[in-house]
C-alpha cells in the first residue's frame, strides 16, 4: 500500500501585507484606531509644528511679528483685513498669534532638554549606583522639590535680567528635578532584576550595564513624562511673561500679548483671548499626546487586536 498524503490545514495568513506580514504602517495604523488621544494629540502637535515652520508664510503680516507699528490701525476689531484683530499698536494679532508658536513650544523644548541632561545621570547614578551616592543626589533634590516649582522659578527670574533666555534657565533649574525621582525609580528597579544581576556576576563594566540595560529600559517613562510636561512647562513660561518676567516687547509671546492687553480686555477683548486660546490649544495637544502615548506604550495594556 503506498503511502498516503495527509492533508494539511490550511494556513491562517493574517490580513496584511503578502506573505502574513503585516507593515509597520498598518500597524501604525491600528494602534491609532485604537487609541484616539494619540491621533488627535498627534495631529494637533503636528499642526503647531507646521505653524512654526511656516509661519512667515502663512502669516497675513509677517513684519507686525517684530516692532512694526501702526497708528491709524490701533484696536481694531476682529474683520476680514484682520481675522484676530489689532493691538495698541496696530499690529495684527493673527501675524503675532502664528509667530508665537516658534516661542512658547520652542522654550518648552529646550527647557526639557536641559531637565533631562541634567536629571537623567543624576537619576541613573542614584538608582544604579545607590549607597552615599543615592543619598547625597536625593536630599539635593528633595530641598528643590520642597518648593512650589512656579514660586521658585519667580524668584530665579526675578532675579536674572528679564530675557527669554533667563526665563529658560529659571524653568529648567526647577524641572530637573522631576526627572532625577522618575529615573532614580526606574533604575533601581531595573539594576536588583536577575539579568543585571548576572551582568554584574560576569563582570561587566557598569557603563555597558548602564547603556545596554538601565537607560533602555528607562526610555519609555521618560517618553511619556516629557510629552505630559511641555504643556505644563509652557504655562509656566506664559505666566512668568505674563509677569514680565521673560520675554521683552517685540517678541511674539503669548504670554506677554496677554500681559500688554489685560488693561485693555473689557472693551477690546481679542487681545487676550487668542494668545489664551493658543496657549489653551497647545497645551492640551501636548496632554492628549501624552496620555496617548501612556497608553500605547503601558505593557498592561494591549492595543493592537
Amino acid at each position: 500500500m503506498t503511502e498516503s498524503a495527509v492533508a494539511q490545514p490550511p494556513a491562517v495568513v493574517p490580513a496584511g501585507s503578502p506573505g502574513g506580514r503585516v507593515s509597520r504602517r498598518q500597524v501604525a495604523w491600528r494602534a491609532l484606531k485604537a487609541n484616539p488621544l494619540l491621533a488627535v494629540g498627534g495631529t494637533l502637535v503636528l499642526l503647531i509644528v507646521l505653524v512654526a515652520i511656516f509661519a512667515p508664510l502663512i502669516a497675513p503680516y509677517p513684519a507686525d511679528a517684530g516692532a512694526a507699528t501702526h497708528p491709524f490701525s490701533v484696536l481694531t476689531a476682529p474683520s476680514s483685513a484682520h481675522l484676530f484683530g489689532t493691538d495698541q499698536v496696530g499690529r495684527d494679532i493673527l501675524s503675532r498669534v502664528l509667530y508665537g508658536a516658534r516661542v512658547s513650544p520652542v522654550i518648552a523644548i529646550i527647557v526639557l532638554a536641559i531637565a533631562c541632561a541634567i536629571g537623567v545621570p543624576l537619576g541613573v547614578a542614584a538608582g544604579f549606583l545607590g549607597g552615599w551616592l543615592d543619598e547625597a543626589i536625593m536630599r539635593v533634590t528633595d530641598v528643590f522639590l520642597a518648593f512650589p516649582p512656579l514660586l521658585l522659578a519667580l524668584a530665579l527670574a526675578a532675579v536674572l535680567p528679564a530675557s527669554l533666555t533667563s526665563l529658560t534657565i529659571a524653568i529648567a533649574a526647577v524641572w530637573w528635578p522631576w526627572y532625577v525621582r522618575l529615573i532614580r525609580g526606574q533604575a533601581a528597579s531595573v539594576a536588583g532584576r536577575p539579568y543585571v544581576e548576572a551582568c554584574r556576576a560576569l563582570g561587566v563594566s557598569r557603563l555597558r550595564i548602564i547603556f545596554r540595560h538601565i537607560l533602555p529600559n528607562s526610555i519609555t517613562p521618560l517618553l511619556v513624562q516629557v510629552s505630559l510636561d511641555v504643556g505644563g512647562v509652557i504655562l509656566t513660561a506664559s505666566a512668568l511673561s505674563f509677569l514680565g518676567l521673560g520675554a521683552q516687547d517685540p517678541v511674539p509671546d503669548w504670554g506677554l500679548m496677554i500681559a500688554e492687553g489685560q488693561s485693555y480686555f473689557t472693551p477690546d477683548w481679542w487681545l487676550v483671548t487668542f494668545p489664551g486660546l493658543a496657549i489653551l490649544v497647545t497645551a492640551f495637544a501636548f496632554n492628549l499626546l501624552g496620555d496617548g502615548l501612556r497608553d500605547l506604550l503601558d505593557p498592561k495594556r494591549s492595543l493592537i487586536s
